[in-house]
């Protein structure tokens, strides 16, 4: 038997205090925005995406920044109209333009890199505001993914504390361990699947939204790692200091970027009008 202070004991982090708190704050915030919908919904994601372009830009460095974050801030500007109508080709268009123009306006080892930056940003905005858009089942689906990416990252705090073990990627990010991968996992995608049973008029079919809900929950850890990995290549620990305990706004919408990107692009495929909600949460 192992001695007594030997055992797994459970550990909170130091920096748990000012994210619980900013943490709120932003939930808080991010559920009003989307109980008001329309307008007030696509303004609040849109300084988010902008946020997320500027700190895009400077982590990766080079030669005419400010020019660059001027360019992705219009085309975030130019796109946002097109969402909140529900014209999805429109406005991905639009940022792709604007993608171009930003690689264009960078240094040539950085084209690439600036252009996706905006497209990434975009996803911040774009995502939400075209499942939004949706009259029946968009606030669901918004409620949905919040449910997905908010229960991931809660789950894996408190289950990786609690159980420990291997760690999941320790070159990239070395807090995270698989049974806070796994808890997380199985945190959101049960309390998910409950939102939408609640949220979606008319009901849903559970195992669809579970099986659908694993996997966001997947891409949401694969995007925080993605971000994790830009980081270690720029050498900095934040993407900025915007938000107390949290870093910066990319740092707190890593995961929620990829999932809205992913959940946006399946509803879309499986949507038959102009509005693309219904594709996510119907099955």
């Amino acid at each position: 038997m192992p001695p007594l202070d030997a055992r797994p004991r459970f550990v909170i982090g130091e920096d748990l205090k000012p994210r619980a708190i900013s943490g709120v704050v932003m939930i808080v915030a991010a559920l009003a925005a989307t109980v008001v919908g329309g307008f007030p919904f696509l303004v609040f994601w849109g300084v988010a995406a902008i946020g997320v372009a500027w700190e895009w830009q400077r982590l990766i460095g080079g030669e005419r920044l400010g020019l660059r974050v001027a360019a992705a801030v219009l085309a975030l500007v130019a796109a946002a109209p097109w969402a909140l109508y529900a014209h999805a080709r429109l406005s991905l268009l639009v940022l792709l333009a604007g993608a171009a123009a930003v690689g264009a306006a960078s240094d040539p080892e950085r084209r690439i890199p600036a252009g996706v930056g905006v497209l990434y940003a975009g996803a911040a905005m774009l995502g939400p505001a075209l499942l939004r858009a949706s009259p029946t089942e968009g606030f669901a689906a918004i409620l949905w993914l919040f449910a997905i990416v908010w229960g991931t990252d809660i789950g894996a705090y408190f289950g990786g504390r609690l159980m420990g073990g291997p760690k999941l990627w320790p070159a990239i990010s070395p807090g995270k361990t698989w049974s806070g991968a796994l808890a997380g996992a199985l945190v959101s995608t049960v309390l998910a699947a409950l939102t939408a049973a609640l949220a979606v008029p008319g009901g849903v079919r559970i195992v669809p939204l579970l099986e659908l809900g694993l996997v966001v929950s997947a891409l949401s850890q694969a995007g925080d790692l993605f971000e994790s990995w830009l980081k270690r290549r720029a050498g900095i620990k934040d993407s900025s200091r915007l938000i107390p305990g949290h870093g910066g706004l990319m740092d707190r919408l890593d995961g929620f970027i990829v999932a809205a990107a992913f959940a946006a692009a399946l509803a879309w495929v499986r949507s038959s009008g102009p509005w693309i909600a219904p594709g996510l949460l119907n099955w």
